[in-house]
């Protein structure tokens, strides 16, 4: 079976962060968390990576990203822009905002013909993640599968976060996956604002989707059917999204995807707000220090 493809989204515009968190510098020779997410993944055993951006980024990323890893791994890239609709449908006048996740994966169909992970730009998963995932995709079981993390593990101190909770069954598979858009930190543990006001007790113990996910190109299909799904009902507002998780909850609802949950001894860290990119800088100077990965990691 050949390598699995890494599939980086890196389309985001940051907007909680306020700037392109996707190539701010947090290693010791200026290394964005992304090029920790690729070096993990290469040694954990993927063979390609194929980062999803915009066209008005291309320049500056493919300068100081793509250019790194020359010799290392092969790259490509797949873009994610507002009018790549299907047909019959257009852009509502006045809209700016990007449709989400579920979009962007299907805005990089053409470049995944083999069994792939999908990861976002701004998170550090960990080394073990990257070798469960790649295990799973190179043993060629059916079942899609997710990395899950522990929701307290996953807040940030300085404002909310949005996070998939899930619910996993005793045979390891995903039942449900639900998008929080506003999570806050609560105590010990956490709560959940909705839309409406209704706010939603969290223990902090909840197991989440932190879009890290294991895929085959059979995904796509099903997928797009939700996406228009999501275009018919949603497809008319300013700033309705279609997230994954939520596109992976109605394809298991619906019988059509089967999720294997994997576990990861590694805690997830991330960069959603510019303060809590402190913490990441000292969060891998220790990594490094103690010995996890090279001073410099490319080049």
């Amino acid at each position: 079976m050949s390598a699995p493809t890494l599939l980086v989204l890196a389309a985001g515009m940051g907007s909680r962060y306020g700037g392109l968190k996707q190539i701010d510098p947090v290693g010791p020779n200026g290394e964005a968390i992304l090029d920790y997410s690729v070096f993990d993944a290469k040694r954990a055993g993927f063979g390609r990576v194929v980062f999803l951006i915009r066209h008005s980024i291309e320049e500056a990323f493919r300068q100081t990203v793509g250019s790194r890893y020359d010799g290392s791994i092969p790259v490509d890239y797949a873009f994610q822009e507002l009018e790549e609709l299907p047909a019959g449908f257009a852009v509502p006048e006045g809209r700016t905002k990007p449709w989400g996740t579920t979009h962007a994966v299907l805005c990089a169909a053409p470049a995944l013909t083999a069994p792939f992970a999908v990861i976002n730009a701004d998170d550090f998963y960990g080394s073990a993640s990257y070798r469960a995932l790649a295990g799973h995709l190179q043993s060629g079981a059916g079942d899609f599968a997710m990395v899950g993390f522990v929701l307290r593990k996953t807040l940030s101190a300085f404002g909310s976060v949005a996070r998939g909770i899930c619910e996993v069954g005793g045979d390891g598979l995903l039942r449900t996956v639900v998008e929080h858009t506003t999570i806050e930190p609560e105590g010990d543990g956490a709560r959940s604002v909705q839309a409406d006001g209704l706010v939603v007790p969290l223990s902090g113990d909840e197991l989440v989707s932190m879009n890290m996910w294991g895929f085959t190109p059979e995904l796509f299909a099903p997928l797009r059917e939700d996406f228009g799904r999501f275009l018919k009902s949603s497809g008319g507002e300013l700033k309705s999204e279609c997230y994954l998780p939520n596109s992976v909850n109605t394809l298991v609802g619906q019988g059509l995807a089967r999720v294997r949950v994997l576990s990861s001894p590694d805690a997830w860290f991330g960069v959603t707000y510019r303060e809590d990119r402190e913490s990441v800088v000292e969060r891998i100077r220790a990594l490094v220090a103690a010995g996890a990965y090279p001073e410099r990691l490319w080049g």
